[in-house]
């Protein structure tokens, strides 16, 4: 049964300016019950040697996980008397526009929403049990989650039961985004195994995963309890004494609903059972309190406490205005979804800590939401019959951030010459860049590099001038390129160039000496349309065809891209993109398209990553150990595992605004959230890079924008300006006499501050030994 449709929005030029909010599974309730014959009234587990749960029957019954450390302290809870695991087939619909999606939930075939505890059991060892969890886990992963069983310190913790639904008749959800949408399973009523397993990974960290079956619809009846009907209080009577013999305890709580997509019964009709194979929604509930807040979630620009709100995680383009008018309504306008939102963002993580230091993130690739949109709950979606995280224990921010890392990966130190001046982004050739040079060093500005993004040329589209994404040296708009780099190095100055995982086609550049799109389709190590075509990508002007990944022989062509890039003397380059992996492409790997698309930018920083460091292996002597000869990359797009394989990052492409949602002021905040999820190294475009030149609707950098975000650049991990994407639009900083003094000032400014704080952190760590 096809559960995933794939909506291309691509060239509609005409579309509704005010998009709603994408629909998703609302927040689903139902009751627990639990087996007193196998289950203990009130029980401290052992998991590992540092964690302990408890499990109570109070109020129907809940479970509560803490380190031994601090007994006190609650990790995670779940809500006495209700399900904390349920589970559902939904249909997805995803809307897909140049890099922007929106995950819609549409049709719910079924919906498990009810949950019995059969049995908590202790693994002090590898048993049949622990066996039997292995197989599952491994045929319900998905195929980027890796298995961390091989990790499990003993004792683990099992809990095994039963999902379940009861027939009801439709109804309406009460309030939210969902009032008006009828609630009803289009599926008949079924029931489902499920396992969990919690076992600690190290001193802070205990692991959770959780495993559905699929629907069984012939034990149905067995699993769930009498319904209340008619005769409310006699059935309830015989009912209590039926679950009294089968040994089961019921806590009735007030079931909420759940979702469904059409409300429109045309050609409605109840979906086969023999089509109903497997759930494709888990849903995990827990507790939280009132005046919790949670912060992280990736790099977010719009808000830093999410408490009360819905995070989807999900790679994307960011958008152009996120909410901000008028320029939001602008884009939308003109390309479906362009403007974004505020949970839009070229790099979430499916990662949170709180005000009151608990902590938890997911593991894998799936797409999930996070629901803190009640006082007193928070609840994980995940598009898969499978989930597996991390629950962290930790007393402060950085305690927590530490924990987190040192499971995820931390990037490197930078290479010094990066931080000791200004980065100064520009384009127009090698007598702009000399020119350009000349003045800087009228004003005395400590410069570390120039970065010239239009090194592969340009040419006139529809929209203006844009790149030719063909990865080599245009030589006509850079001659005397290599000499070029060797000037600037005599004074240590290097040279930063550009690159993306995309590839245009060439055929009309009149320079080139390499066709490079040409050479990954014969090498076949482009993603595929289902025809088994390159498929090809529409930007902005043109279409392009994008590297696959996941293909063994796409890492070592591109590294030789670079290495011909890196041999004329280049030092570094941004690696654009990676956030625009389309879903219905077809990947080497075979894996599914949507956990590819937020794996994409991970494998993408990889490569780099991998080339950097054997690039450096393969240097000798001095000239390896030498932090002047070191090479960096920076990027934008990012999942959970970033940080361990990106060296820096940006934060993409801001207005040339002061608006919240998408100017400097979300800047600030985007290096907030994205530091508390591990991005170490992060700064933004001096500046902000998007200026929109229409009739009625205008955003130019002024002045006075330009000298601000100089001054609060000047204390963040690296100070670089960019032009923009409108140069003629914007205040520069070498427009004038006044730009240009207070960018030299601010300049020495960041130079110094970074002296500073290197060498306190010098005494820090000696202070230590």
């Amino acid at each position: 049964m096809g559960t995933l449709k794939i909506t291309k929005k691509h060239h509609k030029h005409l579309n509704n300016p005010f998009p709603s909010t994408p629909k998703s599974l609302p927040f689903i309730q139902g009751r627990l019950l639990f087996n007193s014959q196998n289950v203990p009234s009130n029980k401290i587990f052992s998991v590992g040697k540092d964690f302990q749960l408890l499990w109570s029957i109070k109020n129907g019954g809940s479970l509560s996980i803490y380190h031994q450390s601090q007994p006190a302290k609650t990790l995670w809870s779940t809500i006495p008397g209700q399900a904390f695991v349920t589970a559902a087939l939904c249909e997805t619909e995803v809307e897909e526009s140049r890099g922007s999606f929106a995950v819609k939930d549409r049709n719910v075939y079924l919906l498990c929403d009810h949950q019995t505890i059969e049995d908590i059991r202790v693994i002090s060892e590898p048993d049949h049990h622990f066996d039997q969890f292995k197989d599952l886990s491994s045929g319900n992963t998905s195929f980027a989650q890796k298995n961390d069983l091989k990790d499990t310190q003993f004792p683990a913790l099992m809990i095994t039961g039963w999902l379940f639904s009861n027939r009801r008749k439709k109804r309406h959800q009460e309030s939210g985004i969902y009032k008006d949408t009828q609630l009803a399973t289009r599926g008949p009523p079924t029931c489902a195994r499920y396992w969990v397993l919690f076992d600690q990974k190290n001193n802070n960290q205990i692991g959770f995963q959780v495993r559905v079956g699929p629907p069984n619809f012939e034990f149905q009846q067995r699993i769930s309890p009498t319904p209340l009907g008619r005769h409310r209080r006699l059935r309830w009577k015989l009912g209590k004494i039926r679950r009294r013999k089968l040994g089961w305890f019921r806590f009735v709580t007030r079931s909420r609903g759940f979702v469904a997509g059409s409300s429109s019964s045309e050609g409605e009709m109840e979906m086969k059972a023999a089509e109903l194979t497997e759930f494709n929604r888990i849903c995990i509930t827990y507790s939280s309190e009132g005046n919790e807040r949670f912060y992280g979630f990736g790099e977010q620009f719009s808000h830093m406490d999410f408490k009360g709100k819905r995070v989807p995680i999900f790679v994307q383009e960011q958008g152009i205005g996120r909410g901000d008018q008028p320029i939001t309504f602008a884009a939308n306008l003109v390309s479906y979804r362009a403007g974004g939102d505020w949970s839009t963002t070229y790099a979430p993580s499916p990662f949170y800590m709180t005000s009151m230091m608990r902590s938890l993130y997911l593991e894998g690739y799936d797409y999930s939401v996070f629901d803190m949109t009640r006082h007193d709950k928070v609840q994980i979606q995940i598009q898969s019959n499978s989930v597996q995280g991390r629950i962290l224990n930790g007393n402060s921010p950085s305690e927590i951030i530490e924990n987190f890392t040192e499971n995820i990966g931390r990037p490197p130190e930078l290479p010094k010459w990066i931080i000791s001046g200004a980065v100064v982004g520009m384009q127009g050739g090698t007598e702009a860049v000399r020119r350009v040079w000349d003045e800087l060093k009228d004003h005395s500005v400590p410069i570390s590099a120039f970065w010239l993004q239009d090194w592969v040329g340009q040419r006139e589209t529809m929209i203006g001038s844009q790149l030719w994404w063909n990865w080599e040296v245009d030589t006509t708009r850079y001659h005397g390129w290599q000499q070029l780099i060797k000037d600037l190095g005599a004074k240590n100055i290097k040279v930063m160039t550009y690159c993306n995982p995309c590839l245009a086609p060439t055929d009309k550049k009149p320079n080139r000496r390499r066709n490079l799109f040409e050479e990954a389709k014969k090498l076949d190590i482009l993603v595929k349309d289902k025809c088994g075509e390159p498929y090809m990508v529409p930007n902005t002007a043109f279409d392009v065809g994008m590297l696959d990944l996941t293909h063994p022989d796409t890492a070592a062509w591109f590294k030789q891209v670079l290495q011909e890039m890196v041999d004329d003397g280049v030092k570094g380059w941004m690696a654009d993109f990676g956030e625009g992996l389309p879903l219905d492409v077809t990947l080497y790997s075979g894996e599914d398209p949507i956990s590819a698309h937020n794996r994409y930018p991970e494998l993408w920083a990889q490569i780099n990553r991998e080339f950097m460091e054997e690039w450096k292996s393969a240097r000798a002597g001095k000239e390896r150990e030498d932090p002047e000869e070191a090479l960096v990359f920076f990027m934008r797009a990012g999942f959970r595992d970033s940080p361990k394989w990106g060296m820096l990052f940006w934060e993409g492409d801001q207005m040339v605004s002061w608006q919240a949602n998408d100017g400097i002021k979300s800047s600030v905040v985007g290096l907030l959230s994205s530091g508390i999820s591990g991005y170490a190294f992060n700064h933004s475009d001096i500046g902000g890079y998007c200026a929109v030149n229409l009739p009625f609707i205008k955003y130019h950098r002024s002045e006075e924008l330009l000298m601000r975000w100089m001054e609060l650049n000047a204390f963040t991990t690296v100070f670089r300006t960019h032009e923009g994407n409108k140069p003629s639009c914007n205040s520069q900083f070498y427009s004038n006499h006044k730009t240009l003094s207070h960018f030299a000032r601010c300049a020495k400014l960041y130079k110094a501050w970074y002296f500073y704080r290197t060498q306190l952190v010098k005494v820090m760590h000696e202070s230590c030994k």
